[in-house]
């Protein structure tokens, strides 16, 4: 074999054994996909929230404090609230017997509705009752 021949013959050989290393790693490489293309599982993350956030969160509580102390005291104040007014007949029957606006006498009230049947005597107590005249 002449020089060229060898070194032709060596050159050959070179690349064939780099193209053997290229082949193993095309070969790892395949592996190492299909070995990655099989299914996901379930993947979850848990985030820190930020101080904004923690802000936030701490401000909705105290609305939502400050919205149930409202509503307990609101709660008394709002059967009060349900009516103010009396009916004209009988703020009309309420006024022939001298009983006016304003908080009302027991004792008065029984002998302003001494006339009336019992039925009529409950309802114009609850009316008053209603409308805060009498406690």
């Amino acid at each position: 074999m002449t020089s060229d021949e060898k070194e032709i013959a060596g050159r050959l050989e070179a690349a064939a054994a780099m193209l053997e290393r290229v082949l193993r790693g095309v070969e790892e490489r395949l592996a190492a996909a299909s070995a990655l293309n099989g299914e996901v599982e379930r993947i979850s993350a848990m985030v820190e929230p930020t101080r904004r956030e923690a802000e936030l969160a701490e401000k909705l509580a105290a609305a939502e404090r400050e919205i149930k102390e409202l509503k307990a005291a609101a709660a008394p104040v709002a059967l009060h609230a349900l009516r103010r007014t009396l009916p004209s007949s009988t703020a009309e029957m309420l006024a022939k017997h001298g009983v006016g606006d304003g908080p009302v006498d027991v004792r008065t009230l029984d002998a302003a509705l001494a006339g009336l049947s019992l039925e009529q005597r409950i309802a114009v107590k609850t009316q008053l009752l209603r409308a805060g005249a009498i406690a």
